[in-house]
């Protein structure tokens, strides 16, 4: 037997020779795939017959261009997955790269060989030979998930996010100044570079572009009466329906191009009725389908063009510009530094960057900002609010003195959403009317708890960190504020979430959608007067504005998370944000969670793999030699060993790995559980009765499920006790196995015990966020596969998360001031 690290001398690891050289003669073979993304989902794969496209874009060689062939689609591989946001959001976007000093080892004691203790017991279970993997889908998470004629939550959901981003736009038109609070769109592209140029070069932007957007913004109302803004109307389902005149004209301009037949549809939902005359008139709009890569749309370009398509030519820059910024949505921005986009133009074959980008913004394609410009010689003074709360909540950031203010660019759905936010939540602390709730803090269970009553008594927004035990904190407050005969309500991010904090909390879906919570006011406002957000690291932006716009003035909310764990599958870090700008009390928990789990889990968080005792087998190492080896010790962990040595059944065990591909990822291991657990043909999309399943019905949301039968209509599948049936043709784009996930999909759920498998490739894979998200999914028993020797402590000391840039803090910062009476610490 081998210690665990973390683990005490004498806790039981597998480590059986023989079992070692069985599975590497029995583990499946796969491809040895990169990492997909995460957060269920996916970009299409790389269509073929596009025509090819040569290294400088476009060229004047019309035979050229019309020859097709699937080299670019081979070359340019598949798009990354991530939904809004990861998000978007995907396992390898967030992954940093190795470096900096080993930590202390996670692995097998060096010297002494096998160490005593109670055995789990050979691996004589399982094997992993695999079985028909049913065609494990690839396809992102889209639109709805139910088959009938009723509106399903995830189409509510986005119909309403899409009616509040009509309305921000309409109010942003009616205005007669430029985008509030750094939203400044030049009104000449000279003047645009000009201040661009100055800025980066460390001057004083000088003449119309800033000054021109020096427009005050409208302060959030200071009452509660005759409130200022628009409501949210309770969601209608709004899809885009086109005809098949449409697609079959697309199809027409696409055969044109050489470019796939099956882009049709798909090209015709993004662009509309019109998609077909949009395409001739700008082939480069191809670039706005998902999936579809720059080579692909200059060789359709080619040969739609001819002599006609240049590398310089401001339709292809535009269009570029627009999927450089979407490509980084993927990966959690909402926007990008302007020296950023022109080096990645360069990379593209753009011969002039500058005057590209100046055609860009002239064109609307992006958006322009200098968040804080007016503010950065004069940096208000940070307030500590407890911050500091070893739950990994940022201190770097705020450390950091005043620097140059970047110019960014931006799309102008993300820009909506962060000004709406920005604005909603400065609205909530200003709308917020003191109120006394001393007794209620008086009976609180803990002193965090109350704590957190004073400070939501206190306040319109609230921040509260802590891990999974602090969780009876806000659930505490909610109860607390419904004895004094107010509305309160308490939403997560997934239905395991709500399991963890009583039957009476809603998921952030279904409260937005209208099939959870209290319903809307005749206004359109959600019926509450203090919303807690559990799981609020899991917000992107948009959901986020979406919430917020959707509460009435006076109303309390407390985003409650821990920010240890991995962001948002979609853009935006919106926890992250809040905690950085400090401008709203942040109650940090001083409730820790027990046993060794929890204390391997802190000392992550704070960059320590730590040895911890664990006496009950709570924590158990299992070293492997390569992923054959992982696929195969899993599958025995799941099907003997914690069942029999922990007493958990493998239906309530859960496996999580790094990312979709390779020969350990959550494709080769399902393909081989299911084998173990429920061998079947796959005769239903992929899928057999009694398959565990990741039903992804909205981007950058997980949940998990069991298919239970199949109908006429399609799979229906048993989420967390809720019956959903997914239509025919939305299975191979909404539903993988779930044997096994990655930790971004994982993230807001938890599981008696978890199965981490780290194979020896997916060191490039690994940071701190992701350990601490994996490793904190098992509430009782965790088992480490572990073939990454060193690259697990040091990502945990060394590699923190992926930055990402966004806007949201500087705005909350202009809007409400640190050391201001609504933003004075609890």
């Amino acid at each position: 037997m081998t210690a665990l690290p973390g683990a005490s001398p004498g806790t039981p690891a597998e480590d059986d020779p023989a079992a070692r050289d069985s599975a590497a003669r029995d583990s499946p073979a796969q491809d040895p795939a990169g990492q997909d993304s995460a957060a269920g989902g996916s970009g299409p794969e790389a269509e073929r017959g596009f025509p090819p496209a040569g290294d400088g874009g476009c060229t004047e060689d019309p035979a050229a261009g019309r020859a097709a062939t699937a080299a670019a689609a081979s070359r340019t591989g598949r798009a990354p997955d991530r939904a809004p946001g990861g998000g978007a959001s995907g396992e390898a976007a967030d992954a940093g790269g190795a470096g900096g000093e080993t930590g202390p080892p996670m692995g097998p004691e060096t010297g002494g060989g096998a160490e005593t203790g109670p055995p789990m017991g050979p691996e004589t279970g399982g094997g992993a030979e695999t079985g028909p993997s049913g065609g494990e889908p690839s396809g992102a998470p889209q639109g709805d998930g139910s088959g009938g004629g009723e509106p399903s939550e995830a189409q509510a959901e986005l119909a309403a996010q899409q009616e509040l981003r009509s309305r921000i736009e309409k109010r942003k038109a009616g205005k007669s100044g430029p985008i509030e609070a750094g939203g400044k769109l030049s009104g000449t592209a000279a003047d645009l570079l000009a201040a661009v140029r100055a800025v980066e070069s460390g001057a004083s932007p000088s003449g119309t572009f800033f000054e021109a957007s020096a427009a005050p913004r409208k302060p959030a109302p200071t009452s509660v009466t005759e409130p200022e803004r628009p409501r949210v109307p309770a969601p209608e389902p709004a899809r885009r329906q086109v005809g098949p005149g449409t697609v079959t004209a697309v199809l027409e301009v696409l055969v044109s191009g050489g470019a796939p037949e099956g882009l049709a549809a798909r090209v015709a939902d993004v662009l509309g009725e019109q998609a077909a005359d949009a395409l001739r008139a700008d082939p480069w709009r191809l670039l706005a389908v998902p999936g579809v890569q720059p080579e692909q749309a200059d060789g359709f370009a080619r040969a739609l063009l001819g002599a006609e398509c240049r590398p310089d030519d401001g339709r292809r820059a535009a269009a570029l510009v627009g999927w450089l910024l979407e490509r980084a949505a993927l990966r959690g921005h909402t926007a990008l530094e302007s020296a950023a986009v022109r080096t990645a133009l360069a990379g593209h074959s753009v011969p002039e960057p500058d005057e590209a980008l100046r055609h860009a913004v002239a064109e609307g394609a992006v958006l322009v900002f200098q968040d804080g410009v007016d503010d950065a010689a004069e940096p208000a003074q940070a307030e500590d609010t407890g911050a500091d709360d070893g739950h990994g909540a940022p201190e770097a950031e705020e450390a950091a003195g005043p620097g140059p203010v970047p110019v960014l660019l931006g799309l102008d759905r993300y820009a909506l959403a962060e000004e709406s936010l920005a604005d909603g939540l400065a609205r909530l602390v200003r709308t917020a009317q003191p109120a006394s709730w001393e007794a209620a803090a008086g009976a609180a269970g803990s002193p965090s708890a109350a704590e957190l009553i004073r400070a939501a008594a206190g306040h319109g927004l609230v921040a509260h960190t802590g891990g999974e035990t602090a969780r009876g904190e806000p659930a505490a407050l909610v109860s607390a504020v419904r004895a004094l005969g107010l509305r309160a309500v308490a939403a997560v991010h997934s239905d395991n979430g709500r399991r963890r904090i009583g039957a009476e909390a809603v998921t952030v879906r279904g409260l937005l959608s209208g099939a959870e919570g209290p319903g809307r006011d005749d206004d359109g406002a959600l019926a509450v007067d203090l919303l807690a957000v559990l799981d609020s690291p899991q917000l992107d932006v948009e959901t986020a504005a979406a919430l917020v716009e959707s509460l009435p003035d006076g109303c309390r909310l407390v985003l409650s998370g821990d920010p240890g764990v991995l962001w948002s599958a979609g853009a935006g870090r919106v926890f992250a944000d809040v905690l950085a700008a400090r401008v709203c009390p942040v109650v940090a928990s001083r409730t820790p969670d027990p046993g060794p789990l929890g204390e391997l889990v802190s000392g992550v968080g704070v960059g320590e793999l730590a040895r911890v005792d664990a006496p009950g087998k709570e924590v158990v190492i299992v070293p492997v030699r390569d992923a054959g080896e992982a696929v195969h010790r899993a599958v025995q962990l799941v099907a003997d060993s914690v069942p029999r040595a922990i007493g958990v059944p493998s239906a309530e065990t859960q496996v999580i790995t790094v990312g979709h591909g390779g020969s350990a990822g959550t494709r080769a291991l399902n393909a081989a559980l299911k084998e173990r657990f429920n061998p079947g043909p796959g005769r239903f999309g992929g899928f057999d009765p009694a398959d565990r399943v990741a039903y992804s019905p909205a981007p950058g949301l997980t949940l998990a499920g069991t298919v239970v039968s199949a109908e006429a209509g399609g799979l229906r599948v048993d989420c967390e006790g809720s019956a959903v049936v997914v239509p025919r043709d939305r299975v191979g784009s909404v539903l993988r196995h779930g044997w096994a996930l990655t930790a971004h999909q994982a993230a807001g759920m938890r599981w008696p015990a978890v199965v981490v498998v780290l194979p020896g490739d997916a060191a490039q894979g690994l940071n701190r966020p992701w350990v601490y998200t994996a490793f904190s999914r098992g509430e009782r028993h965790l088992s480490v596969v572990h073939g990454v020797e060193q690259a697990l402590p040091r990502a945990v000391a060394d590699i923190p998360s992926e930055a990402r840039t966004t806007r949201l803090r500087p705005l909350l910062e202009s809007l409400l001031r640190p050391g201001g009476a609504e933003a004075a610490p609890a």
